[in-house]
């Protein structure tokens, strides 16, 4: 499956050694001694090959299925075809990340855009009172501002701006051509190309003579193990902090508002805006295209589905669709309603 160009291939592996990685179990013992040599997905994997099923919906495609063997959740292992060892576990899904992760491990390694060796690349510029700590590397074309700060194992991609006196902190990433500026990174944090983050919040005052602009004096904190995806902005605040709580994952093309706090472990998927002073709790989850109005509360474990308009604090734990959004259930009784009314005779009454 992998292009060799890119990730080599890996070094064979036993499902013996594959169920100690994922701690599966093998449904058939005499097959433990089995050699696998890489992952494939399950339409298209082939002998020697490991793949998973996660998803139902793609139950039909394991009579078809090539694979040497399939992480796989008990209920679905009799539906194999003879041949490929079922590997019986709870979460396939993360069973098959941690294999990949095995087999492919410079996938994990954000090595930057030239995979060279730590140091400052020449055409890189450093400015002289900024600190680096042994093991940084700085990519062709990156500038370091002013007194900025970045811990071992860090790799600044190429043409990536790194602000004055920002703070980055050890075995992060930053893509290329990414700008931090105004900010506070923590550890482990991958910030992936192009992202934008501390620039000025959308702050102005509104009058009838023009729209007076209000400095925007706060900055961006980013907690440890946070994870932003391309072309990602993040406003620093006006007049308190931004910020991204630890091991929140933030896809592509997410735009979030001054003085936004956001918990830990959040999924926030890609065309998301936050609007500025809205809170989230931890463990939310904003499907793809969701709008936040400001200064509103999601709370903890809330689910937002997607291109949902929220306009109105969101309880813990609630699960809320549609625009403007509202309670699944309320939502779904809705649209059953308006279904039988158009069921009946004469349907909806047209305008």
């Amino acid at each position: 499956m992998s292009d060799p160009t890119f990730f080599p291939a890996p070094k064979p592996a036993t499902i013996a050694e594959i169920c100690g990685w994922t701690g599966a179990t093998c449904a058939d013992e005499s097959a433990l001694a089995t050699v696998v040599r890489g992952v494939g997905p399950l339409d298209t994997a082939g002998r020697g090959e490991v793949t998973f099923l996660d998803n139902k919906k793609y139950v039909p495609q394991l009579a078809t299925t090539h694979a040497s063997a399939c992480l796989i959740a008990e209920r679905f292992a009799k539906d194999l075809p003879e041949g490929v060892v079922a590997l019986i576990t709870r979460d396939p899904y993360a069973a098959f990340a941690t294999v990949v992760g095995r087999f492919y491990p410079a996938a994990l390694r954000l090595e930057g855009s030239h995979g060279g060796e730590a140091g400052i690349a020449p055409g890189a510029h450093v400015h002289p009172t900024a600190r680096l700590e042994p093991g940084v590397t700085v990519e062709p074309g990156a500038v370091i501002g002013a007194r900025a700060e970045i811990g071992s194992g860090t790799v600044i991609g190429a043409n990536a701006v790194i602000g004055h006196d920002v703070r980055i902190g050890r075995n992060g990433y930053v893509g290329p051509s990414a700008t931090l500026i105004h900010c506070l990174i923590g550890n482990r944090v991958v910030i992936h190309s192009g992202v934008r983050v501390g620039q000025d919040g959308f702050g102005f005052a509104m009058g009838p003579s023009g729209h007076k602009k209000v400095p925007q004096i706060g900055r961006v904190v980013i907690q440890d193990d946070v994870e932003i995806g391309a072309n990602t902005t993040i406003d620093r605040g006006a007049n308190r902090d931004t910020v991204i709580g630890e091991g929140t994952k933030i896809d592509n093309l997410v735009q979030i508002g001054h003085n936004v706090e956001i918990g830990r472990h959040c999924v926030i998927v890609s065309y998301v805006g936050i609007s500025g002073s809205t809170k989230l709790g931890d463990f939310v989850v904003l499907a793809g295209q969701v709008g936040v109005a400001g200064h509103l509360t999601i709370g903890s474990g809330a689910q937002i589905g997607a291109r949902a308009g929220v306009m109105n604090d969101v309880p813990a734990g609630a699960r809320w669709v549609g625009a403007p959004a509202k309670p699944f259930r309320e939502a779904a009784r809705e649209v059953a309603a308006l279904a039988r009314l158009a069921a009946r005779p004469g349907g909806v009454p047209e305008e």
